[in-house]
């Protein structure tokens, strides 16, 4: 893909305002949560960030834990629009509400997503709609909506276990190079043990991808996770999984190719929050490369459940 020196300029100011406007909004969002959990003091519980992998528990009824935070990836590859490039995830939030002992509803999204084009490594296999000598892209990302389930406690000698499920909308527009726009459903089945300060859980299942250029196809991939979480102190715990996706055909349509990365980071406890860092590493051909993450959560009660 050419790059114009004027177009490249013009692009790089709208995305910096952009990515400024959206940075002054998240910071006056961490700050109204540290106020907020100040005064009212209610305790932190486990926590989903920065892993990928599902644990069981649940929000509590009548509370909803806000995660949010912002990634970075190096050299990821868009397979349905053929470009390369280094992608920030800006707005990353999950909603978990407690409805019942048992289950919670789990809703969430990006809200902006910016790609800082290296090169097309193969023709796009939709029309994009970007400007000629363009070297940015950006977009929203496609938003989910959910439920998780704990099927069983644990005993001592019996695992826990649990079940998810989720319905991707198609909320990104394919035309910029990022998303894919299309509605996918994911399950899967959640199990672990608790060895002393280690909690060790994983997820297998399976998800049915609608293929963007493909009519009336669908690739189902299965889902698959492994997570580890050492709580060193109260304030502190290490975590670290391998999650992702592997295709099962022979040859996955265009958009819905294998993706996974090894993931290690942190949460730390720390004004009435829970602060997350992760680095990753990509496994697959199309994966990105490296990558970097941060976050916050904060749990609070909002409601009385309906008895």
């Amino acid at each position: 893909m050419a790059l114009g020196v004027s177009g490249r300029d013009e692009a790089m100011t709208n995305l910096a305002s952009k990515f400024l406007w959206l940075s002054l909004r998240l910071l006056s969002l961490s700050a109204l949560l540290v106020l907020v959990s100040s005064a009212i003091r209610l305790p932190v519980l486990a926590q989903q960030r920065p892993l990928i992998t599902e644990d069981v528990e649940t929000v509590k009824p009548g509370s909803a834990r806000i995660e949010f935070g912002f990634d970075f990836e190096q050299g990821r590859d868009f397979t349905l629009s053929g470009l390369n490039g280094d992608l920030t995830r800006l707005g990353v939030i999950t909603i978990r509400t407690g409805m019942s002992p048992n289950v919670e509803i789990i809703s969430g999204g990006v809200i902006q997503n910016f790609l800082s084009i290296n090169n097309q490594f193969r023709a796009p296999a939709v029309p994009l709609d970007l400007s000629s000598g363009t070297n940015s892209t950006h977009d929203w990302g496609d938003f989910f909506l959910g439920a998780r389930i704990r099927l069983r406690n644990e005993t001592k000698r019996g695992p826990y276990l649990g079940f998810r499920f989720a319905v991707e909308l198609p909320n990104s527009t394919e035309t910029r190079g990022i998303g894919i726009n299309q509605m996918n459903f994911y399950s899967h089945v959640i199990a672990g043990k608790h060895f002393g300060k280690w909690n060790v859980y994983g997820n297998v299942g399976l998800g049915i991808l609608t293929a963007p250029v493909d009519p009336f196809t669908q690739n189902d991939v299965l889902l698959y996770g492994v997570a580890a979480a050492y709580q060193y102190s109260d304030k502190l715990t290490f975590v670290g999984e391998v999650n992702g996706r592997q295709n099962t055909r022979k040859n996955a349509p265009r958009g819905t190719e294998s993706d996974g990365a090894v993931r290690l980071g942190a949460r730390i406890r720390a004004g009435g929050l829970t602060w997350d860092v992760a680095g990753q590493g990509g496994i697959y051909e199309h994966s990105a490369r490296t990558g970097l993450s941060f976050g916050v959560s904060y749990e609070g009660s909002f409601f009385t459940p309906v008895k």
